[in-house]
C-alpha cells in the first residue's frame, strides 16, 4: 500500500497527510482549503485510487523515460491549480506492471483521465502545457464541485 503524500496547503502552508485512497476532497486541517491531491499509487491500491469523487488524472511514467520527466512537473502544477477539482495519481509502470498492462500503457508518458473509476479519455506523449490544459479543462468543467468529507 502506498504511503500518504505530505502536501503543503497552498493557503496557509500547513503540511497535511493526503491519502492515496479516500472519499470527498482533501482539505487542510488548519484552514480547510482544498488541498492538491497528488499521490503515488502502487499495484495494490491502484484500483481504489482511481475511484474518487473528482476526476482522476493518472500519469503512467517510468524513471528512465525523459519525456515522462518533462511532463511530470506540468501534471503536478495542474494538480495544484485544480485543487479540489482534480486528483492526480502517479503510477510507475516498472513498479506496477499489472495496472500498466491492464490500461495498455505501451507508450509513456500516458495520461488517462478517469471519472467514477471509469476511463473517459487518454493522451499519449509529452505535450506542452497549453495542449494538456486544453485537453483537461472540459472534463473538469462538467465535474462540478464536491462537498468535503
Amino acid at each position: 500500500m502506498a504511503a500518504p503524500a505530505i502536501i503543503a496547503c497552498t493557503n496557509c502552508g500547513k503540511k497535511n497527510r493526503v491519502a492515496v485512497v479516500a472519499r470527498g476532497v482533501p482539505r487542510c486541517a488548519v484552514c480547510h482549503t482544498p488541498l492538491p491531491w497528488i499521490v503515488d499509487a502502487d499495484a495494490q491500491d491502484f484500483a481504489d485510487a482511481i475511484s474518487a469523487d473528482v476526476p482522476v488524472l493518472v500519469d503512467f511514467w517510468a524513471g528512465w523515460c525523459a519525456p515522462c520527466r518533462m511532463i511530470s512537473p506540468i501534471v503536478e502544477r495542474l494538480g495544484r491549480e485544480f485543487a479540489g477539482r482534480l486528483k492526480v495519481v502517479k503510477l510507475d509502470v516498472d513498479a506496477a506492471p499489472e495496472p500498466a498492462a491492464r490500461y495498455r500503457a505501451q507508450s509513456i508518458p500516458l495520461l488517462i483521465l478517469f471519472r467514477d473509476g471509469e476511463e473517459i479519455d487518454r493522451l499519449v506523449g509529452a505535450v506542452p502545457e497549453p495542449q494538456l490544459r486544453q485537453w483537461l479543462e472540459p472534463h473538469l468543467a462538467t465535474a462540478g464541485s464536491t462537498p468535503s468529507s
